[in-house]
């Protein structure tokens, strides 16, 4: 992927991981939409970051990715990056019957939503000469965090989609790059004091580097996203998984 000279949709680019790649990416020399269903927001950040634009589009409604699509296939018809980041966080009791309403909207949000958004847009992006799908899953797809299983769950599948993408799109023009996280300083489940977490701003420094290997590798993994990473294979699968087993939500 290059790192600059696209026309790059980022979903979930109102805040956190989202709205930080989509101000990097700009200040690259891309042009960036970002995507959000709060049009106050969009608006906002549209009016501090000149140069960047705005759709509004809500990923849990297909009929909202259906028209941001053909909106900018007419205001954007060189779009040639997906981003696909939009998601939500949020902790589960599985004893609790009124956690099933929580863990249908995760799904909802970030697994569907990514599904939909690349069925939708590929038909724009095959017709570029060169084009990404970024699918932004996490660390946590390799080991789960068992106070969050339904999240954990949507990023192991994000995983499986994006390599049964990538395959599928392999004599495209789209390349196809997963994006695994670690936890980062975000909003995102109240993590932007967690000491625990990675600063956002080190974070996508790091992700921008990796960018900048030639071929792009095709997941993009930080080393502090490594240990769950590459857990499976090298053994400490149970261990880790035991170690976040003991990580409880915060008492409100």
């Amino acid at each position: 992927m290059n790192s600059t000279g696209n026309t790059i949709l980022v979903t979930g680019g109102t805040s956190g991981i989202g709205l930080g790649l989509a101000l990097k990416f700009h200040e690259a020399g891309n042009n960036v939409i970002i995507a959000g269903r709060r049009k106050a927001l969009l608006d906002k950040i549209v009016a501090e970051h000149p140069g960047i634009d705005s759709v509004l589009l809500d990923v849990r409604d297909p009929q909202s990715i259906l028209g941001a699509s053909e909106a900018l296939a007419i205001s954007h018809p060189n779009l040639n990056v997906l981003i696909n980041s939009a998601g939500i966080m949020h902790w589960e009791d599985l004893t609790d019957p009124d956690d099933l309403i929580t863990a249908e909207n995760i799904v909802t949000t970030n697994l569907l939503g990514t599904i939909r958004l690349a069925y939708t847009f590929i038909p724009q992006l095959t017709k570029q000469p060169s084009a990404t799908i970024v699918n932004v899953s996490s660390a946590l797809a390799f080991v789960p965090l068992p106070s969050t299983p339904t999240y954990s769950a949507t990023k192991a599948a994000v995983h499986s989609f994006t390599q049964s993408l990538r395959v599928q799109l392999e004599a495209s023009s789209v390349e196809v790059i997963e994006l695994a996280p670690p936890g980062v300083r975000t909003t995102l489940l109240g993590q932007e004091n967690d000491e625990n977490a990675m600063p956002l701003d080190e974070f996508l420094e790091e992700i921008f580097e990796l960018l900048e290997i030639n071929p792009t590798p095709k997941e993009l993994v930080v080393e502090r996203a490594k240990p769950l990473r590459f857990a499976e294979a090298n053994g400490s699968h149970d261990e880790i998984l035991k170690m976040l087993a003991g990580y409880k939500p915060p008492q409100e």
